[in-house]
């Protein structure tokens, strides 16, 4: 089944933190949405590969995603080679998006940075008729999706806009809470890092609130695109009204 949506991460629990709120909305929305992470984050100071890989699927299932993909890319070694821009190309000529969304080009993390070079640019060699790719012992068919868009992680940008999550907010919550693992426990034995600390599901709710108070509404996700937009009708617009 093709997707309308495939939206691309580092690790387990960066979509849900980033932009699962826009992902529950386009579910509900009726569209196909599919997930993929780059690696299993087994590097991560907190849970194992195998923890993390159910939460991810729960968190997937929450949402509503169609599929969950993992591409098997080491943790803290996400090169941007033939080898890996291949598994992501075979992975868009599998489900045949029309949209990406991505990691933003501009991160702390160098996983992040590298998964957005990736991402760029399997969109782009996906497309293309003589690079040949197989699947299940099947050749794939060239597909470029139409556009990609890029969600905030640490690092802020000015958006080319933000999506209105006040329906689909508590879902998203839920989402990243089925991360157990990686956030805060007050029985947890493993060391704390930025997110397990017990005020960091805070910031994430503060960011939300601020997007949100930009357009009139409770809650928001922020996103970037690199591609003029246009719209049909302006009254389809959300403003803050002033």
């Amino acid at each position: 089944m093709n997707a309308d949506i495939l939206a691309i991460g580092a690790h387990p629990d960066d979509l849900e933190l980033s932009c699962g709120g826009t992902i529950a909305k386009l579910v509900k929305q009726g569209y196909k949405v599919a997930l993929a992470d780059a690696t299993c984050g087994e590097l991560g100071t907190r849970g194992t590969k195998e923890i993390r890989s159910k939460e991810a699927e729960e968190a997937a299932h929450i949402l509503g995603a169609m599929t969950r993909r993992n591409l098997q890319i080491p943790d803290g070694n996400v090169e941007v080679n033939k080898e890996n821009t291949q598994k992501l190309i075979t992975l868009i000529r599998d489900l045949r998006p029309t949209v990406l969304i991505i990691p933003h080009g501009v991160e702390r993390h160098p996983d992040h940075v590298h998964t957005h070079q990736l991402c760029r640019e399997a969109w782009f060699y996906a497309g293309l008729r003589k690079l040949q790719t197989r699947s299940k012992g099947r050749k794939q068919e060239p597909h470029r999706p139409h556009h990609y868009f890029e969600f905030m992680q640490w690092h802020e940008f000015q958006p080319a806009f933000v999506v209105d999550i006040s329906g689909t907010y508590e879902i998203k919550m839920q989402a990243i809470r089925a991360h157990a693992s990686q956030f805060f426990n007050p029985a947890s034995k493993e060391p704390e890092t930025r997110l397990s600390s017990p005020s960091f599901l805070d910031t994430i709710e503060t960011r939300c609130k601020y997007y949100g108070q930009k357009i009139g509404v409770l809650y928001a996700e922020p996103f970037l695109t690199q591609f003029t937009l246009g719209v049909d009708d302006i009254f389809d617009l959300v403003v803050h009204k002033g």
